[in-house]
């Protein structure tokens, strides 16, 4: 299958290495640094198994997802309707794109500008860009999908390279389970510059306390949206600081690079759904302000 990956950072140079690794014909769109250091050396991805360099394609124009059977949508949620709008006049009329973003509206972002299939999909991995060309895996690598036409034989493909991928019908409620996580976790991350799994430790601080109220409010919006949330979010929650220790948030990774975040798609939308709804969301509304207030700077 010819691949390609627009927006090749972390999450879609990790999943295209996969795939390239598997076999498939993969083209990574990204940043000119990172597209350089790869034509020149491969990409690299560094696991807690193995580490390794492919020789994979890349380019810095979005005319490479011309051909691609399968496109790896990977932008922040900043660039949904940019990126959109980039790729349109090159893909093919039968291509499938797959959106692994943070956030729960990107897919529905995409299906307003793209005639093609779009199939959501929530991801669920810690993994930073070590350097250019080089991905850095933290932990877990799980997709859930959402079901479609097509949604079966993009399964079959990435889990035949390795990536767990679950079909859902309910990838809208899924999609919230992880916004919550990511409220809870990303803002703190950035402020207090810890990873995941040190903020899941602190005690007698009143950090699980702000925790809870954020991941409480979520959910009080989740539910006044008519979310069927799936599954335990507190224990999904906890699994985050279990599962990927080591990991800093990607609202943490960006400020240090002195990058906009996707902030507000996160913490942000909580407080814009809350409004709409009439659910009050202190919590949330503090931390997307001093997120805001560093960006700011």
């Amino acid at each position: 299958m010819k691949i390609a990956v627009m927006g090749a950072g972390a999450v879609g140079c990790y999943h295209g290495f996969k795939l390239a690794r598997a076999g498939h014909d993969v083209v990574l769109i990204g940043r000119p640094h990172h597209v350089e250091a790869v034509r020149r050396q491969g990409l690299r991805l560094e696991t807690q198994t193995f580490d390794e360099r492919i020789p994979v394609s890349a380019g810095t124009e979005a005319s490479a997802v011309q051909g691609a059977q399968l496109v790896l949508f990977c932008v922040k949620s900043t660039d949904t309707e940019s990126g959109g709008v980039a790729v349109k006049p090159h893909l093919a009329p039968d291509a499938v794109v797959l959106s692994l973003q943070n956030g729960v509206e990107n897919a529905d972002r995409l299906r307003a500008l793209l005639p093609q299939e779009v199939i959501a999909a929530v991801v669920y991995i810690g993994v930073e860009m070590a350097g250019p060309g080089h991905v850095r895996h933290h932990g877990r690598g799980e997709l859930v999908i959402e079901s479609s036409k097509a949604s079966d034989e993009v399964a079959r493909a990435l889990i035949a390279a390795g990536v767990p991928t679950d079909i859902s019908d309910n990838v809208r409620g899924a999609l919230w389970v992880k916004l919550i996580a990511n409220c809870a976790y990303n803002a703190l991350s950035a402020i207090t510059h810890l990873p995941y799994g040190r903020l899941g430790l602190v005690k007698g601080e009143g950090v699980a306390a702000v925790m809870r109220d954020v991941v409480d409010e979520g959910v009080a919006v989740a539910k006044a949206d008519g979310v069927t949330l799936p599954g335990d979010v507190d224990a999904a929650v906890r699994k985050i600081a279990e599962t990927m220790a080591s990991q800093y948030s990607s609202t943490a990774q960006d400020l240090a690079r002195g990058k906009r975040s996707e902030i507000d798609h996160l913490n942000g939308l909580i407080v814009r759904r809350g409004e709409a709804l009439g659910v009050a969301t202190p919590a949330n509304r503090l931390l997307h302000q001093i997120i805001k207030l560093i960006e700011s700077k």
